[in-house]
């Protein structure tokens, strides 16, 4: 990161870094829509080409917009370097092809997100690449899933839809006591509420898709780090494999980032109401969200977050019956499984986001039949809770 930024706080970082204004002296960030650039002369070509003098070659790996998104989301997650990518799992999996060989070994907590357990078990497996499922919460069962060939340890925290935290620090201690990388989803917090970098992560992973957009408009992820890991690794495999962004979403999720800071303490006053409210209600079993002092890692979300987030999750007395009744009674919240919007979502884990999972898998990373995943949104909190009363009042 430029010097000039070192003395910016975050919310300045997150509207100003990354844009160098072009001889048209624009005030907002131009879209440049084009997959190729030229060059002065054949000389210059074969210079760009080579790496030996920075310029643009191709937007499949060098493109303006795509590049100020970049920089201006690791200067606000302190990382080196940014590689953007086509999605949230195309980050994760251009990290483990970047990273990982045949041979290599993953330690990584269940209680992720299904998708990135399907690429785990199912696709990940054909690589030679294997994978050691423990609790999130467990740092020696973390300890006691590393083997010798154990590469990377994975988590996402908070998790989804539980909201389960991992001591980032301690996960890092590990990781650098067996020479392994701490890769670290930051997806439910972002850097606004949390920054896994500054707490011994290694590499922090986005689903630009969610909050970094804030308004369900784009899909993109990211990669954020040090120079030679995601600058040179993680990059090659995009140069080359080529899950790109594309500049137009590269520019949503610039617009994006310049209210995220505003959203993101929204999201989580709302979030913090509905849960205290949730849990007042007598056909509800459990909230889970890190707001709560009933939450079992209420101290560390205080110690490692800036905030609870805005995803609260609930079980309902009477299963998945009951769960689909509370949530075909809504009028107004979206039941949709992205997350991150400003308008609240709603969705049922273990049928949709989680239901790729084998029931026995579902039940080791705790999702039930009447688990309710909310994602809340920046309507008015009494609208939310209005819409939810509905199908509660009906159990």
């Amino acid at each position: 990161m430029s010097q000039k930024y070192d003395d910016w706080g975050l919310a300045t970082r997150a509207i100003r870094v990354g844009h160098e204004r072009t001889h048209e002296r624009e005030h907002g960030e131009p879209i440049f829509p084009t997959s190729s650039f030229t060059f002065n002369s054949a000389a210059e070509a074969a210079a760009c080409f080579a790496g030996e003098v920075p310029g643009n070659i191709y937007s499949r790996f060098t493109n303006p917009t795509v590049r100020t998104f970049e920089q201006r989301l690791a200067a606000m997650e302190g990382g080196e370097s940014c590689v953007a990518t086509a999605s949230g799992m195309a980050a994760i999996l251009a990290v483990c092809l970047g990273l990982l060989k045949s041979g290599d070994h993953i330690v990584s907590s269940r209680s992720i997100f299904g998708t990135t357990t399907v690429l785990f078990e199912k696709y990940l497996t054909r690589f030679g690449i294997s994978t050691t499922f423990v609790s999130q919460t467990d740092i020696e069962g973390w300890e006691k899933g590393i083997r010798p060939n154990t590469r990377m340890l994975f988590v996402e925290t908070p998790s989804n839809p539980l909201t389960d935290l991992a001591d980032i620090e301690m996960l890092s201690n590990l990781a650098k006591a067996y020479d392994c990388l701490l890769v670290v989803d930051n997806c439910f917090c972002t850097p606004v509420l949390q920054q896994p970098l500054a707490l011994g992560a290694d590499l922090v992973i986005h689903s630009a898709t969610k909050y970094l957009d804030g308004q369900g408009r784009c899909v993109g992820g990211a990669v954020v780090g040090d120079a030679k890991l995601v600058g040179e690794e993680v990059y090659g495999v995009l140069r080359t494999a080529g899950p790109s962004m594309s500049p137009f979403n590269a520019w949503v999720f610039l617009k994006g980032l310049e209210t995220l800071d505003l959203r993101m303490q929204a999201h989580s006053r709302n979030a913090t109401e509905l849960a205290k409210w949730l849990e007042d209600q007598q056909a509800i079993d459990q909230v889970y969200f890190p707001g709560l002092e009933s939450h079992p890692q209420y101290k560390l979300a205080i110690k490692q977050q800036k905030g609870p987030g805005g995803i609260v999750s609930f079980t309902v007395k009477g299963g998945q019956d009951a769960a689909w009744k509370v949530m075909d009674s809504t009028k107004m919240l979206s039941i949709t499984a992205n997350l991150g919007d400003t308008k609240t979502t709603i969705t049922h884990p273990a049928t949709t986001t989680h239901g790729r999972l084998s029931p026995e898998q579902q039940c080791e990373a705790g999702i039930s039949g009447g688990l309710v995943r909310v994602a809340v949104g920046l309507e008015d909190i009494e609208d939310i809770k209005s819409d939810l009363v509905r199908g509660l009042a009906l159990l």
